[in-house]
């Protein structure tokens, strides 16, 4: 970038559902008052419980459709920063983590995406994470990225005219990959995406063996591998099964099973893309 950023540059958009009070925003913030921050909240609920802002920092949009790729998207539509952090309500911010990041993209300005790491509540970093900052992640880092690790160059997007397919994550036909997916986009238009380690957040721990159960896991990978691989799903499927043998987070005799729920995914996903393209 030509010129300097600075900490007023950064939006911090947030994602959440059926709020009629900012009072979530709290702890979200606890060494500062959240007004202090430019905040785009995205608040999916009925048209009887809507949140207003009396702060003109903190910008609210009632929405009425559900699904987070859409939260997302109209959030992106809307934002107003330059740098914009992907954010759910219930992220702890770290201090400083806006100089954390503005200092980032000051210092590798031509990113359109930098992703950081997070923290679980006990202080353990939330997952394994390089051990060192990277200029440009592979496309199997990307799928490790969660969104909460994202901060986007919106001058950058916006060019680019990528946005979250709607078709993936929470409220949606397959929910979940995408970030994955979104960042995918970012990295076939010839953009690099970097990591950075400094800790900017704590999060809850997250588990999707705990939201989906077996079947619903590898269906929505087959989807999500056809989406982001296409031609490569298979390799990238063999893949996906080898590293959940040795995590254990599979049986060798689940493996047809796992196979056949990932080939339904896939082939769900292609209908309802050539219905979607009709």
């Amino acid at each position: 970038m030509t010129n300097e950023l600075k900490k007023q540059d950064l939006e911090i958009l947030v994602s959440t559902m059926n709020r009629n009070t900012l009072d979530f925003l709290i702890p979200m913030f606890p060494f500062s008052a959240f007004s202090n921050f430019s905040i785009l909240i995205i608040n999916q609920t009925q048209e009887n419980n809507l949140l207003v802002s009396e702060f003109s920092n903190v910008r609210v949009i009632n929405s009425f459709e559900k699904g987070l790729s859409l939260s997302r998207n109209l959030a992106l539509k809307n934002a107003k920063g330059k740098i914009v952090l992907i954010a759910d309500d219930d992220v702890v911010y770290k201090k400083d983590f806006d100089a954390k990041i503005i200092q980032a993209y000051n210092q590798f300005g031509n990113k359109a995406v930098i992703s950081f790491s997070i923290e679980k509540p006990n202080g353990l970093l939330f997952k394994k994470y390089l051990p060192g900052a990277k200029m440009n992640l592979s496309l199997m880092e990307l799928f490790n990225v969660l969104s909460i690790e994202i901060s986007i160059n919106k001058l950058i997007l916006d060019k680019l005219g990528v946005t979250f397919d709607e078709n993936f994550g929470l409220g949606s036909r397959f929910e979940m990959g995408e970030e994955a997916v979104f960042l995918s986009d970012i990295k076939n238009q010839n953009q690099q995406i970097a990591f950075v380690p400094s800790v900017i957040a704590s999060h809850p721990e997250i588990s999707s063996t705990e939201r989906f159960d077996f079947g619903q896991r590898y269906y929505i990978q087959g989807a999500f591998l056809s989406r982001v691989l296409k031609a490569n799903y298979f390799s990238g499927l063999a893949t996906k099964l080898f590293f959940d043998l040795k995590q254990k987070k599979l049986k060798i005799n689940q493996i047809p099973e796992a196979i056949k729920n990932a080939n339904q995914g896939k082939t769900d996903y292609y209908k309802l893309k050539y219905k979607n393209n009709a």
